[in-house]
C-alpha cells in the first residue's frame, strides 16, 4: 500500500505533540515540586500566609491534571501509539496522577502550619526539616530523570526509598517518646507527626515515579521487591 502524501508530517505532527505531552507533565512536576518546597518552608519558619498560599496551588495543579489527561486520551484515540509512543502516554498518564497526589499532600502540610504555630516552638522541627530535604531531593531527582530519560538515575531513587522510611521510623518513636513524657507535646508532636507521614508517602509517590520512568526508558517493569522498610501505621491519615 502507498503511504499518504502526508504521512510524513503526520509523523513529525505526533512527534511534536509527545514532546509537548512530556514538557506538560515536567512542568507539572515542577508546581509540585514547588509546592513541596513552599509547604516545608512555611512549616519551618510559621509563615501561614505562605502555607495558604500552598493550600490555593493545589486547584491549580488539579487542572493542569485534567487538561493533561485529555491530552493523552486524544492522542491514544487519534494517534493509536504503539511501542515506544505507546509508552510515553501510559507513563504521563501514571505519573500525572502521582504528581496530583504529591500536591495533595503539600496541601495538607500546608493546612497544618496555622495549628502548628498556635504551639511553642519544638526541636524536632528540625527532624521533619531534614527528612523533607531528603524527600524534596529524591523528587527533584527523579523529575530529573523523567525529563532527561535517565533510566539510571531513576533506579538510584528507587533503591533510597528505605532512606525516607528511616527518617520516618526514627522520628516517630522520637516523637511518640516526648508525647509520652511532656503533655504539652502532644498537639505540636501529633501535627508533626502526620507531616511527617505526608512526607513519607510524597517519597513513595517518587518511587512510584522512578520505576515508571525505568519502564518509559526500557520497556521492561523493575523486577526487583519494591524497597519497604517496617513502618508504623499509627498517624496514617493526610
Amino acid at each position: 500500500m502507498v503511504a499518504p502524501v502526508n504521512a510524513p508530517h503526520i509523523v513529525k505532527a505526533f512527534s511534536e505533540e509527545l514532546e509537548q505531552l512530556s514538557a506538560d507533565v515536567s512542568a507539572m512536576g515542577g508546581m509540585a515540586e514547588s509546592m513541596v518546597a513552599d509547604a516545608l518552608e512555611s512549616a519551618s519558619t510559621r509563615d501561614a500566609e505562605r502555607a495558604a498560599a500552598v493550600v490555593l496551588r493545589d486547584r491549580d495543579v488539579d487542572n493542569r491534571e485534567r487538561v493533561i489527561e485529555k491530552q493523552i486520551i486524544r492522542l491514544l484515540a487519534l494517534r493509536q501509539p504503539i511501542a515506544q509512543d505507546l509508552r510515553t502516554c501510559i507513563s504521563a498518564l501514571k505519573i500525572v496522577n502521582d504528581l496530583e497526589r504529591v500536591a495533595d499532600l503539600a496541601k495538607s502540610i500546608a493546612r497544618r502550619v496555622p495549628t502548628l504555630i498556635e504551639s511553642d516552638p519544638t526541636s524536632f522541627a528540625v527532624a521533619v526539616d531534614r527528612m523533607g530535604k531528603v524527600v524534596q531531593s529524591h523528587l527533584n531527582e527523579v523529575l530529573d530523570a523523567y525529563a532527561t530519560g535517565n533510566a539510571e538515575k531513576a533506579i538510584a531513587v528507587w533503591e533510597r526509598d528505605d532512606d525516607v522510611d528511616e527518617h520516618y521510623n526514627a522520628l516517630f518513636r522520637e516523637l511518640v517518646t516526648a508525647m509520652a513524657d511532656e503533655k504539652s507535646m502532644i498537639e505540636p508532636g501529633a501535627h508533626l507527626l502526620f507531616i511527617a507521614k505526608n512526607l513519607e508517602r510524597i517519597g513513595d509517590h517518587a518511587t512510584n515515579i522512578a520505576e515508571v520512568v525505568h519502564y518509559l526508558v526500557t520497556g521492561a517493569d523493575i523486577a526487583a521487591t519494591r524497597p519497604r522498610g517496617t513502618r508504623p501505621t499509627a498517624f496514617d491519615g493526610e
